[in-house]
């Protein structure tokens, strides 16, 4: 199957923001919610996200296979012969949208051979957009604005600013900021903290706690075009559909690679 992948991009971020638009309405309703079998919070949101992206991405390619959080259920042995797929999480950050401050996202991305080729992230409530296509830059389109290109910043050598997760700080992330010793902290929820190292904003983002594959993949991309990385704690780059858990292993999202940040493990 031949395809331009940059051909997908402006269509792609047009479905998110259609599914973004879509999460908005049910986001200034009287909603409620229920819990998945993990634990999870779902939503009539996150069903409407799903909906509409599958339906979108299925009319944009008829070809190319679908993977999303709430359609998870394809059996490995279906998976692992595809060579090209979306990956989409069509509400990433659930519980900030059940908490109503804003910092949730769509998060849609083309894997190729086991690596994202192609990443969008929509921000619902202020209607910004990263994205990015594999060699060809980071962006960040801001309602009403011109795309911006991303960079990630060296670190500094006094102080150094990490992303943490608004709603899963854990014993881990406190080991690894008592290690830095000087250091700020940002916490957000869904994939925004990675966008945050991708802009230039924050140094590091360390995930040392459970996630699916679904909550990276459309990031990576965003993140290594913009002169960063994801990878897991030995740094090696995530990968993606290798195996049949969805699970992501811990991983650090940073843009200076000449800082030994696994030492602060």
């Amino acid at each position: 199957m031949s395809i331009n992948i940059s051909d997908l991009l402006q269509p792609t971020i047009v479905i998110a923001e259609n599914a973004a638009a879509e999460i908005l309405k049910i986001y200034r309703s009287d909603f409620d919610y229920q819990q998945k079998s993990d634990n999870t919070p779902l939503t009539a949101a996150d069903l409407a996200a799903h909906k509409l992206i599958a339906e979108s991405l299925t009319n944009l390619t008829p070809d190319i296979p679908i993977l999303s959080e709430e359609d998870a259920g394809i059996p490995y042995e279906t998976r692992k012969n595809w060579d090209t797929y979306w990956l989409v999480d069509p509400l990433d950050g659930t519980r900030e949208f059940i908490k109503r401050n804003g910092e949730f996202t769509v998060n849609i991305a083309l894997i190729k051979k086991q690596l994202p080729v192609l990443g969008v992230i929509h921000v619902p409530v202020s209607g910004n957009c990263y994205y990015a296509v594999k060699n060809s830059g980071a962006f960040k389109l801001e309602k009403n604005g011109q795309p911006q290109p991303l960079n990630v910043r060296k670190a500094s050598a006094s102080s150094i600013h990490v992303a943490g997760s608004r709603s899963h700080l854990d014993n881990s992330l406190d080991t690894f900021l008592s290690n830095l010793k000087q250091y700020e902290i940002t916490k957000m929820g869904s994939s925004l903290k990675s966008c945050l190292v991708a802009e230039g904003k924050v140094d590091i983002y360390p995930r040392l706690g459970p996630t699916s594959e679904w909550d990276t993949a459309a990031a990576q991309c965003i993140v290594e075009e913009a002169g960063g990385f994801i990878t897991t704690t030995d740094l090696k780059p995530l990968r993606y559909n290798t195996k049949d858990s969805l699970l992501n292993p811990h991983f650090l999202v940073f843009g200076d690679k000449s800082h030994d940040w696994p030492a602060y493990l």
